[in-house]
């Protein structure tokens, strides 16, 4: 990764987020300030990525929709791109919510990239510390993508530079203001990406400095994952990107498993959700191909 490139997760993500907010009519989670962290230019780009990729995708349907960019636009962003990170998003804003009546007060967001939660919600200025963990790399755009579109970091907001991936330093975060205190971690599509003995040690090491109520959300995928095709072979076309772009997913569970790992680091399960649950909650009645992805499931974990 270069210095002053954000990972280029993070910039698809930041798309996927911008195109359901500007053009899908049913919200499942309404992020209007994405547009400003994204460029027209990289917007442009990301686009056309992916409008030459249909073949890749599907060459029945770059068959059927061929001449016609926006139709194969929203065929890949509707079934291939968006349908996780925006069910998960939504979801996790929304155990957040009722997180914070009960008394959290700091927010963790590891692999951040470009989260905009603390924009949309400025009412929680001076109840909320938000703490965002990613490379410096995809920090830096941020910050420098604030300030180029005027918008001032509230203070909030704390920036920790991290390859949690790696290492976990609670040094890093303390030294940005992170305290002893009631706390809600998200940690968003990463952990297919982490070994189990990884994503086992980094449970371990995040709730060895919080105390008991303090919780995450996080998805997974489960024991199907390198077996299941999916709806136009989405879920096989996923874990084939993936190690195409050298981020090969290395990780898969069956609920027993997940189970104990979190127990481990003791933690009980609150609330979980399969897939057939997620596309209840929120793809239930639309009148597109925005559906569930197949062998992923949400958790909420709490500290006993």
């Amino acid at each position: 990764m270069n210095e002053g490139k954000p990972s280029i997760t993070s910039l698809i993500s930041a798309f996927g987020r911008t195109y359901h907010s500007q053009f899908d009519t049913l919200k499942i989670f309404d992020d209007f300030i994405a547009k400003d962290l994204i460029s027209q230019k990289e917007f442009r780009d990301i686009k056309e990525n992916l409008v030459k990729g249909i073949q890749f995708f599907n060459k029945e349907v770059a068959e059927k929709l061929k001449g016609d960019p926006e139709e194969i636009l929203k065929w890949v962003t509707h079934v291939q791109l968006s349908p996780t990170p925006l069910a998960r998003a939504a979801y996790c804003e929304k155990v957040l919510q009722n997180e914070i009546r009960l008394g959290v007060e700091q927010y963790v967001i590891l692999g951040a990239g470009l989260d905009t939660f603390c924009f949309r919600y400025p009412e929680f200025e001076n109840s909320l510390e938000i703490f965002e963990v990613d490379y410096a790399a995809t920090q830096h755009f941020k910050r420098t993508r604030l300030k180029e579109i005027n918008f001032d970091i509230p203070k909030n907001l704390h920036f920790v530079t991290m390859d949690f991936t790696k290492y976990f330093s609670n040094q890093d975060l303390s030294h940005e203001g992170f305290a002893n205190k009631r706390t809600f971690f998200s940690f968003l599509g990463v952990s297919y990406y982490l070994t189990k003995e990884e994503l086992s040690g980094l449970m371990d090491h995040l709730f060895s400095i919080v105390p008991e109520g303090s919780s995450i959300v996080f998805d997974y995928a489960d024991e199907r994952l390198f077996e299941e095709k999916g709806v136009s072979n989405r879920v096989e076309n996923m874990v084939k990107m993936a190690a195409a772009g050298g981020e090969p997913m290395k990780s898969c569970y069956s609920y027993a498993e997940i189970e104990h790992l979190l127990e481990k680091s003791g933690l009980l399960i609150y609330e979980h959700l399969s897939p057939t649950q997620i596309d209840n909650l929120y793809f239930d009645k639309r009148n597109d191909d925005l559906s569930a992805f197949e062998t992923i499931h949400y958790l909420h974990a709490v500290k006993k």
